[in-house]
């Protein structure tokens, strides 16, 4: 399993009546939930509900306006080092290889063993092939397995993932959902956004539905799908609920 070897952890993640606000409008209301190790909670709902903002809010690229976002640990760090990623919806890739781009990543995060770790990742995650191309050539699927491969390499105890398959095809979407499938498996804490309701099915083991802002369920991912508890879930569910 590729965590720190000390048994320290940074969760929970705790949201206390956490909302987000731009002038007078609130993109987030009021939320409350706690993230729990071992897990694939995914952040469902329709396209604007604030599923975006709502997983920025809790990898701390922005604080909540009211309340608060904490971890177990001081900003998610163990031993002075970050343990908690993100993965965009677009990856961001450097003006170099793709080996390159994870050996940058890894110096940054100070991370020992750059070299060799560099080198596992790619092994890992049948990358090698690749290692030599320049990462913005890449077609859209192998830069998103790239991106995922350099969250990681980076020892993550927890990663978040933004709608990560919503620009790609069947073939790449399956790759990378196999690779979400190994992550879960190796102990790595995720949390994803999607709207995809059939990815959700599949994946997750936690549904937070997300609608306008606001967490209007909570519940495991057979609950939600056998019996959601609100008319506007039910309505999604349904393929009725546009916004």
């Amino acid at each position: 399993m590729m965590l720190p070897d000390d048994a320290s952890t940074i969760l929970p993640l705790t949201a206390h009546a956490a909302g987000y606000r731009v002038g007078e409008k609130w993109l987030l209301q009021q939320a409350n939930f706690t993230i729990q190790a071992g897990r694939l909670t995914t952040i469902l709902g329709p396209n604007g509900a604030g599923k975006s903002l709502f997983l920025r809010l809790c990898h701390g690229l922005i604080s909540p306006s009211t309340g608060s976002i904490t971890w177990s640990a001081s900003g998610g760090a163990i031993n002075g080092r970050k343990r908690h990623a993100m993965v965009f919806q677009k990856p961001v890739m450097l003006r170099r290889s793709a080996r390159a781009n994870l050996i940058h990543a890894l110096r940054a995060a100070g991370e020992p063993q750059i070299q060799a770790r560099a080198d596992e990742t790619l092994e890992r995650f049948g990358l090698n092939h690749l290692a030599a191309q320049p990462a913005r050539l890449l077609s859209g699927g192998e830069q998103q397995r790239l991106a995922l491969a350099r969250a990681w390499s980076l020892r993550p105890q927890v990663l978040f993932l933004d709608e990560p398959t919503s620009q790609l095809d069947p073939g790449a979407t399956r790759q990378i959902e196999e690779m979400i499938e190994v992550l879960k498996r190796e102990g790595v804490t995720l949390v994803m956004s999607t709207h995809d309701i059939a990815q959700a099915r599949r994946l997750a083991d936690r549904v937070l539905f997300l609608h306008k802002g606001a967490i209007i369920e909570d519940s495991t991912t057979s609950e939600f799908f056998k019996k959601p508890a609100t008319t506007t879930a039910r309505a999604f569910v349904a393929g009725d609920l546009l916004w």
